[in-house]
């Protein structure tokens, strides 16, 4: 499979804050990428260096197989995206709002083709209604079709559906899906909204404070059938060196604070318990996590509140 995107030692540094450091990533064709981490994690840094509006302290961006420092003209021009909110003109309607930034973009589409592109986002019938009357779902909608005005190849959508109603929410999550499945579109959307990314991403990065915390199949990381289980016991580092070179290595997770995570199936948690005590593991608790909320705040930085439906 190609790889359109492919991302390695990205890092930024704002004076004292590392807000990106030392990441690596890469995107699939066809992949809708769950870009997933806390408000402040990177996320929209790491959007903006994509897109050449901020310049990286370090690292190299690869799109479309070719550098972007010396190939940023022909890159974005087979790149849409909408940065948060999108910026439209209020007092023009859909129609013309589009037609503009089709202008803008150097491209030459019919009227018939741009009424073509607001009935893929579900706006034709309000083509010609001036966009101060429209909801933030239908602007949102709005700025994808303006996006997607140049038919480009992949698309990045940072935060879409930030400030929406459950319904507008329910919108952008269809229209990520259609963009994918009918018009086989490359999507990265970035969210902190847990359940919209995992109904959507096929692949998902999660990532705090700047770093990786893991990537992977979405269907790996969301199996229902997968337990996340919290161990505590009185020598951590002991412990985490015998399950190392134990046959539970591979169920071993990223560590973070004071709890050693393990991935099993939850059938598999007795003979985990007993494999730690023939290990003379001295075991204070072991505590399964179900949910993938459960997951995220076990992966990340833990205290912080971590919406699983709206702002």
């Amino acid at each position: 499979m190609q790889t359109i995107v492919a991302v390695k030692g990205l890092t930024k540094q704002f004076k004292n804050l590392s807000a990106v450091q030392d990441l690596s990533f890469s995107v699939n064709e066809g992949d809708v990428y769950g870009f997933l981490g806390q408000n402040g994690a990177g996320k929209s840094t790491t959007i903006r260096m994509l897109l050449t509006l901020i310049t990286p302290s370090a690292g190299e961006v690869e799109i479309f197989g070719k550098k972007l420092t010396s190939n940023r003209n022909e890159i974005l021009s087979q790149v849409g995206a909408v940065i948060e909110k999108p910026d439209v003109y209020k007092y023009l309607s859909a129609y013309e709002n589009l037609q503009l930034f089709a202008r803008l973009s150097g491209v030459k589409v019919s009227e018939e083709k741009l009424m073509a592109q607001l009935d893929k986002v579900g706006l034709a019938h309000r083509a010609k209604d001036t966009v101060k009357t429209f909801s933030q779902g239908m602007k949102q909608r709005l700025g994808i079709a303006i996006a997607l005005v140049h038919d480009p190849k992949l698309i990045i959508l940072d935060e879409p559906t930030n400030g929406l109603d459950p319904q507008g929410i329910a919108d952008i999550r269809n229209l990520i899906l259609h963009l994918s499945r009918d018009l086989k579109k490359t999507v990265i959307v970035s969210s902190h909204l847990l359940s919209e990314i995992e109904q959507v991403a096929t692949r998902v990065l999660i990532i705090d404070k700047g770093k990786k915390i893991v990537e992977g199949n979405a269907l790996e990381l969301f199996d229902p059938s997968q337990t996340i289980v919290e161990l505590q016991t009185f020598d951590n580092g002991y412990a985490l060196q015998q399950l190392q070179v134990s046959a539970w290595n591979i169920h071993l997770q990223p560590q973070r604070d004071t709890a050693i995570l393990i991935k099993l199936d939850r059938q598999l948690i007795p003979q985990l318990h007993r494999d730690l005590v023939d290990m003379d593991i001295q075991v204070l608790s072991l505590q399964p996590r179900h949910s993938l909320e459960d997951y995220f705040l076990q992966v990340t930085s833990g205290n912080q509140y971590v919406d699983t439906y709206s702002n």
